[in-house]
């Protein structure tokens, strides 16, 4: 008999998992449907107030798995209660890998809507070079920016290097900001403070990429007069059929190793 997919939420990101489970052999339903399910795909970012999760979860048949992005603590104690199973697809490390692509892809979007330059011969500032930062920095570079890696780790900056960007220690940052009106962070840690901040130039814009809280503190940022936008969820927002193709894919591989098939 055929396996049925639950899928809880109605953005383009889900629809799009929901085509690609139904490709794969599954059935898909929605949330009304919860009660016949054999999983729930539950969306990203996973919080208590989604779409009554706690309701739908009561209403899974017992045994259902559920899989969910970005799990809080109120919903996995939802799940709990409900005697439902709940895995984070967003832990799995080839999701953080695959998502660095759209991520990457839409920072540049926002670099060419909001500069008035090109990307093409820009001296451009970014800082870590973890998955993220590497996606970000080779697609700068294929575009003909000249990019500055900014890291903590010697490994990192010997990485930056070895790809053909410039590499500076993360801690020279006060020297270098002031070369640079276009800065990109994807370090989830406090780097670009005021006194940071006011190092750079007039009309700079900084793209914060990192995990909430971001790297970048926003308030110090608007009282300096710098644009700093903190680009959460770009996967959803600038390519949400590949994310969720991608969540998908993820959704298949955990199966795969539990031994469930469509």
């Amino acid at each position: 008999m055929q396996k049925i997919f639950c899928i809880v939420g109605t953005d383009a990101r889900q629809r799009a998992a929901a085509r690609a489970l139904q490709r794969a052999g599954y059935a898909v339903t929605g949330a009304e449907g919860v009660g016949n399910a054999d999983y729930i795909l539950l969306p990203m970012p996973l919080d208590a107030g989604k779409a009554d999760l706690a309701r739908i979860l009561r209403a899974a048949r017992p045994g259902t798995l559920a899989l969910g992005g970005k799990v809080s603590p109120p919903v996995q104690a939802a799940a709990d209660a409900a005697g439902i199973e709940l895995i984070d697809y967003f832990q799995r490390p080839e999701l953080a890998s695959l998502n660095a692509v759209p991520t990457a892809e839409g920072c540049i979007c926002l670099l060419m809507q909001l500069r008035e330059r090109t990307i093409w011969q820009s001296p451009i500032l970014l800082l870590g070079y973890g998955r993220v930062g590497r996606a970000v920095a080779r697609r700068l570079q294929v575009l003909g920016a000249v990019v500055t890696v900014a890291a903590r780790s010697p490994e990192q900056r010997a990485g930056a290097r070895c790809a053909g960007c410039r590499a500076v220690d993360l801690t020279r940052l006060p020297q270098i900001l002031p070369g640079f009106d276009a800065v990109v962070n994807t370090i989830p840690a406090p780097v670009l403070g005021r006194s940071e901040l006011a190092c750079l130039p007039a009309g700079a814009l900084v793209i914060d990429l990192a995990s909430m809280p971001g790297g970048t503190d926003f308030a110090a940022a608007k009282a300096l007069n710098i644009r700093a936008e903190h680009a959460l969820s770009l996967p959803a927002r600038c390519a949400p059929q590949t994310a969720g193709e991608l969540v998908a894919d993820t959704v298949l591989n955990i199966l795969e190793e539990r031994g469930e098939h469509a």
